[in-house]
């Protein structure tokens, strides 16, 4: 079988393509670069039997103007849509894209988990540029599979952004205002979400499906630091701080958004998942 990853030389594609180079019936052809509307994919996906899709902007710095981030998420897109037309015409049997668990919005007040029944209601950019493509996916691919799969967030070898800061903050074990945060937070780690992915590959039962994944293990913000700095070889150094009091700060500095990223709830019901693929994280 031929199989093209396209994005990878991100965090989860190379991984991806790294696993499945492993298996000796699977030719695995990378494609690196950011798609376009102009670009032409006939020589690429000659014989690809199946489509990984990794391609997408995973996070911008804090400093990225809301312009900027308009016109990247729109490219996106604009790409992503000339693409799943391209590939209708060909002989690909399977389409999978990875999406993520943002499209349902942000669950920071409530403990419920987000299902597939839940309403997505995306709060950024980002976020609404990925249900959009979900969306397109389904209205484009009349002749191709094609399966979707909502991640939380994905931590493992070479992750970057907030759960890299959370690590170095571990590493120097420094006294944090951390250790009553008892929220419940959904985290995937990136083995378990390479293997689902390639699970869904030639899964008969995938097909035209949407998929949430997790480690099926939530866990608070303070238990995360515990385990992180415990695997650091350190005693854990957290102040009691109330989550009341957080809150508060954030809103008196205007930082509420990192205040819920720290505190919020963030769950996902991945039931549909086990029960459907026989699958466990």
């Amino acid at each position: 079988m031929k199989i093209a990853v396209l994005g990878s030389s991100g965090f989860i594609g190379s991984a991806v393509c790294n696993s499945l180079e492993s298996y000796k019936d699977i030719t695995v052809i990378r494609y690196k670069g950011r798609l376009s509307k102009y670009t032409d994919y006939k020589d690429f996906l000659s014989g690809v039997e199946v489509i990984i899709y990794c391609v997408g902007i995973a996070h911008f710095d804090r400093n990225t103007s809301t312009d900027s981030i308009k016109s990247a998420t729109n490219a996106d897109f604009l790409a992503a849509s000339q693409f799943f037309e391209f590939i209708n015409n060909k002989s690909i049997k399977r389409i999978i894209y990875l999406s993520s668990v943002n499209v349902f919005g942000k669950n920071s007040l409530e403990r419920a988990p987000f299902s597939l029944n839940s309403v997505c209601y995306p709060s950024d950019l980002v976020s609404k540029a990925k249900l959009a493509i979900e969306s397109r996916i389904i209205s484009a691919c009349s002749s191709t599979e094609y399966v979707i799969i909502r991640s939380p967030l994905v931590y493992g070898k070479g992750v970057k952004a907030n759960f890299l800061s959370l690590v170095n903050l571990a590493k120097k074990n420094l006294p944090l205002p951390l250790g009553a945060i008892n929220n419940s937070r959904s985290l995937v780690a990136l083995d378990n979400i390479v293997d689902l992915i390639i699970t869904c590959i030639d899964h008969p039962k995938a097909a035209n499906q949407t998929f949430l994944v997790s480690d099926d293990c939530d866990v608070s913000t303070t238990e995360l630091i515990k385990m992180m700095t415990r695997a650091a070889g350190k005693k854990p150094w957290l102040l009691p701080i109330p989550m009341s009091w957080f809150r508060l700060a954030g809103k008196l500095t205007g930082k509420q958004a990192i205040v819920d990223r720290l505190c919020g709830n963030l769950q996902v019901d991945i039931s549909h998942t086990k029960q459907t693929l026989g699958w466990k994280p």
